[in-house]
């Protein structure tokens, strides 16, 4: 088996890094099939997908690690995790890095958001005091048994307090120990082009939430130019899947046959799911046909 490379690793490429998220084992197996180097998983996507519910606090750390587990059992990449507000306090917060940490995911993202959190690109979040989210930190470094696990601070008082307090609070979380910065809802490029200067050189994310989010969508690369080494992509492929249900599911209530340029079909999706490995297992133990 081959060791996934380190988050800084992944980083040290000198491009952007690109991470599709994941709502569900097959999202994963086929961002890895695609040629990604490595993923998200984000709580919009995951609780929309698994519990069809809002990412408004409803979904507690059983929860998600549980759907999380399940998306990392079904690809080999590296994982970005998204934990929320670490699920309580500073023992809480070991508590989720612990838990993750020993699944074997290579990086994590926690936010400043007052509980109950929500979306960072909805209205109506708050912030809890910078000094509260430095002592968090603080356990979740502490936590780790290994530096490869990678520690991404996320403020989200741009929309709370404006830009100013969340550059404030970035430099505050990066000397409680955060190995990079996430500026949540930053709304405009030159907004993206400031953030990306006062903290030049440190791997910052950009936030792309394609369908209706604060933050102007960019290329990749006029990203990267900025400052921001990681480009997340948290809601494009479950907006995405969602459309196509919608519409599948309306041509069968419709009598429409599907339109094979539009759907993969059975040997593909074998294909895709790996039967041929457990035909080979049912092989080599003679079980196969019984």
């Amino acid at each position: 088996m081959q060791t996934k490379p380190t988050w800084k690793e992944l980083l040290a490429r000198g491009q952007p890094l690109l991470l599709p998220c994941a709502h569900d084992a097959l999202s994963a197996r086929l961002i890895e099939r695609a040629g990604f180097a490595a993923y998200s998983v984000g709580g919009y996507a995951l609780v929309g997908a698994r519990y069809g519910l809002p990412d408004i606090g409803l979904v507690g750390f059983g929860e998600m690690s549980a759907g999380i587990r399940d998306i990392m059992a079904a690809s080999s990449l590296p994982v970005l995790v998204d934990c929320d507000d670490g699920y309580g306090d500073a023992k809480n917060v070991a508590r989720t890095v612990t838990g993750y940490e020993a699944m074997g995911v290579s990086a994590i993202f926690m936010e400043d958001q007052r509980a109950p959190k929500r979306c960072g690109h909805m209205a109506g979040k708050d912030v809890i005091e910078a000094d509260v989210m430095t002592a968090k930190l603080r356990a979740a470094v502490d936590a780790r048994e290994s530096s490869d696990l990678f520690i991404i601070a996320r403020t989200d008082a741009r929309a709370v307090h404006g830009l100013d307090d969340a550059l404030r609070r970035a430099e505050m979380y990066l000397k409680a120990g955060a190995d990079g910065l996430f500026i949540e809802a930053p709304q405009s490029v030159e907004e993206l082009a400031q953030i990306g200067r006062t903290f030049q050189g440190v791997p910052q994310i950009a936030n792309m939430l394609e369908g209706g989010g604060r933050t102007p969508v960019l290329p990749p690369h006029e990203l990267y130019r900025l400052g921001f080494a990681m480009i997340a992509y948290p809601t494009s492929l479950i907006f995405r899947v969602a459309r196509t249900i919608e519409t599948a599911l309306a041509d069968l209530k419709a009598g429409r046959p599907a339109d094979n340029s539009a759907v993969v079909d059975f040997e593909a999706f074998k294909d895709i799911v790996s039967l041929a490995r457990w035909a080979g297992v049912e092989r080599r133990s003679g079980t196969a046909g019984k």
